[in-house]
C-alpha cells in the first residue's frame, strides 16, 4: 500500500513539471513570435526649434510595449527623461527618453536647437525743446541699441542721412538686422549773414600797427555764431600794398558762407630831399642819453649850433635829456631801444616792436613822436646779414611809413677806432672840408668825443659852416645796402 501511494505522487510531481515545461516553451514561442518591445509616443515634434530666452516645456513623451500577435499594451511604462535645454545658451541640446522592459532599456531621443532669430532694438533719444541750427544743421540727439544675445550694440549702430530723415541700421552677431528711422524737424535755415565791422573796404596809411576791427555773424534763429568765425587773410602796415581778409564760417554739413575785407595801405609821402645852399654841418649823436649828454648840450648852446640825437634806452637815468634837447630845438630821432643786433634784426615783427618801445619813450619826453631815426650799425650794416635781405625789406617798410632813415658821410673815429679827442677833431675836420653838407657820426656816450665838439664849431663856424638839426628834407647821406 505504501508503494503504490508514493509511485502516485512521483507521477503527479512529474506531470507538474511536464505541464510547466510545456507552458514555458509555450510562453517562449509565443514571445518569439510576438515580438514585444517598448514603443515610443513623442508628442510635438522630435526636433524643436526654441527662441533664445523663452521659456521652454518638454512635451514629454508616453512609452507602451507593443507584439505583432497581441499588438500594443495598455499600460503605460514609466520613462526616465535624461538632458536638459538651456534657453540663455544658443545651440544644438538633446533629450533621451529611457524605458525598461523584460530586462531590456529601450530609448527614443529629441533634438532642440536654441536660435536668435529677434532682431535688436534700437531707441531713439529725443532732447525736449531742441532746435537744430545752420551751424549744426541736425546736431545728434543720441540713441541705443541693445540685443538680447549680444547686449550693448550702440557702437555698431550704422547711421545714414536721408534728406529730411536719418535711418538708423545695425546687426547683430546671428546677422539679424533692424533698422529706424528719425524725422527731422523741417525748417527752413537761412545761411547766415557775416557782418565786417568798421569799413569793409578799408584805406589806410602804412605805420607800424593795424588793428583789424573783426566781423560778427548769427544765424536766422539769433544765435551768435561768431566764435565759429575763421579769419584768413593777414596786413602788414609798414609795407604799402593792396591787402583782403577773409572771414568765413562753415558748418557741420560743409556748406560756408563769408565775407572780405580789402585793405590799402598807401605809402606816406616824404618830402623830396634838399640840399642846403650853404655849407653845412650836421652833428648827428648816437646811442645816449648818457651822463655826457648835459655837458655837450650846453657846449651847443653856447655856439647857438642844432644837432641831432638819435636815443637809445640804455640808460634811463637820462631819459630827461632827452626833452632837453628837443626843446632847446635840437633833432630827436629813433636808434633803438636795446641796440641788440640779434634781436632787432631777427624779423621785421622784432624791429618794429624794438623801433616802437623807443619811440614811446620819445613820446613822453617831448610830447610827440618823431620820423627820423638811424639803424643801428647804419644801413650798410653786415651784422644783420644772418637774416637776409631783412635791411632792404626794412628801408623799404621804413620809406613806406614816411621815416627818413639817416647815415652818414663823416665818421668821426669814435667807436673804437681812436679814444683821443685830438684825433677825432682831426677826423671831423678833414671830413667835413670834403663836402658841401656833411652828416657826422659821433657818440654822445664817449667823453672823449663830446669833449672834441666844442672845438669843431669853433672850426666850422670860421670856416664858414652853419650846424643845423636834421629834417625830413635834410641830405640823408644814405650808404649803399649789404644785405
Amino acid at each position: 500500500m505504501r508503494q503504490t501511494g508514493k509511485r502516485r505522487g512521483g507521477r503527479a510531481l512529474v506531470v507538474t513539471l511536464a505541464v510547466l515545461v510545456w507552458l514555458l516553451l509555450t510562453a517562449a514561442v509565443i514571445m518569439l513570435i510576438d515580438a514585444r518591445h517598448v514603443r515610443f509616443y513623442v508628442y510635438g515634434d522630435e526636433n524643436l526649434t526654441v527662441e533664445y530666452g523663452t521659456d521652454f516645456t518638454d512635451p514629454g513623451v508616453y512609452a507602451v510595449t507593443e507584439g505583432s500577435l497581441f499588438g500594443e499594451g495598455k499600460e503605460q511604462l514609466p520613462v526616465q527623461t535624461w538632458g536638459a535645454v538651456d534657453t540663455r545658451r544658443l545651440g544644438s541640446y538633446v533629450l533621451r527618453y529611457t524605458a525598461r522592459y523584460a530586462f531590456a532599456d529601450y530609448s527614443v531621443e529629441r533634438y532642440v536647437t536654441v536660435v536668435d532669430t529677434t532682431p535688436p532694438v534700437i531707441e531713439l533719444k529725443k532732447t525736449e525743446g531742441y532746435t537744430p541750427t545752420w551751424m549744426t544743421g541736425y546736431a545728434e540727439e543720441g540713441y541705443t541699441a541693445f540685443d538680447a544675445v549680444d547686449g550693448n550694440l550702440t557702437d555698431k549702430v550704422e547711421s545714414l542721412r536721408l534728406g529730411d530723415r536719418i535711418r538708423y541700421s545695425v546687426t547683430d552677431s546671428e546677422g539679424n538686422s533692424t533698422s529706424v528711422e528719425r524725422v527731422l524737424v523741417s525748417q527752413n535755415f537761412a545761411p547766415p549773414e557775416i557782418t565786417v565791422l568798421g569799413e569793409q573796404n578799408m584805406t589806410m596809411q602804412a605805420g607800424l600797427w593795424f588793428q583789424d576791427p573783426g566781423a560778427a555773424v548769427s544765424d536766422s534763429l539769433g544765435t551768435d555764431l561768431t566764435p565759429y568765425l575763421v579769419t584768413e587773410g593777414y596786413v602788414i602796415p609798414w609795407f604799402a600794398g593792396d591787402y583782403q581778409i577773409e572771414y568765413s564760417i562753415t558748418n557741420e554739413l560743409g556748406e560756408s558762407v563769408s565775407a572780405v575785407r580789402t585793405v590799402k595801405v598807401l605809402p606816406v609821402e616824404l618830402p623830396a630831399e634838399r640840399k642846403p645852399e650853404e655849407k653845412t654841418i650836421y652833428l648827428s649823436f648816437d646811442d645816449g642819453p648818457s651822463p655826457y649828454t648835459a655837458r655837450l648840450l650846453d657846449v651847443l648852446d653856447r655856439y647857438g649850433a642844432k644837432a641831432t640825437f638819435f636815443v637809445t634806452a640804455q640808460d634811463p637815468r637820462y631819459y630827461d635829456q632827452i626833452g632837453r634837447a628837443y626843446r632847446a630845438g635840437h633833432a630827436i630821432g629813433v636808434h633803438t631801444t636795446s641796440h641788440d643786433y640779434n634781436k632787432i634784426y631777427s624779423s621785421e615783427q622784432a624791429f618794429f616792436e624794438d623801433f616802437f618801445s623807443m619811440e614811446e619813450i620819445i613820446q613822453q619826453q617831448t610830447g610827440s613822436y618823431t620820423r627820423l631815426f638811424r639803424f643801428p650799425g647804419g644801413s650798410s650794416n653786415t651784422v644783420s646779414r644772418f637774416n637776409p635781405g631783412i635791411m632792404s625789406r626794412l628801408c623799404r617798410a621804413m620809406n613806406d611809413m614816411g621815416y627818413q632813415y639817416y647815415d652818414w658821410n663823416v665818421y668821426s673815429g669814435d667807436a673804437g677806432e681812436t679814444t683821443k679827442t685830438e684825433q677825432i677833431i682831426k677826423n671831423i675836420k678833414e671830413g667835413c672840408a670834403q663836402h658841401k653838407y656833411a652828416v657826422v657820426l659821433q657818440h654822445d656816450i664817449k667823453d672823449y668825443s663830446v669833449a672834441a665838439v666844442e672845438e669843431v664849431l669853433k672850426w666850422g663856424q670860421s670856416s664858414g659852416y652853419s650846424f643845423k638839426a636834421l629834417q625830413l628834407d635834410s641830405p640823408a647821406a644814405h650808404h649803399g645796402l649789404n644785405n
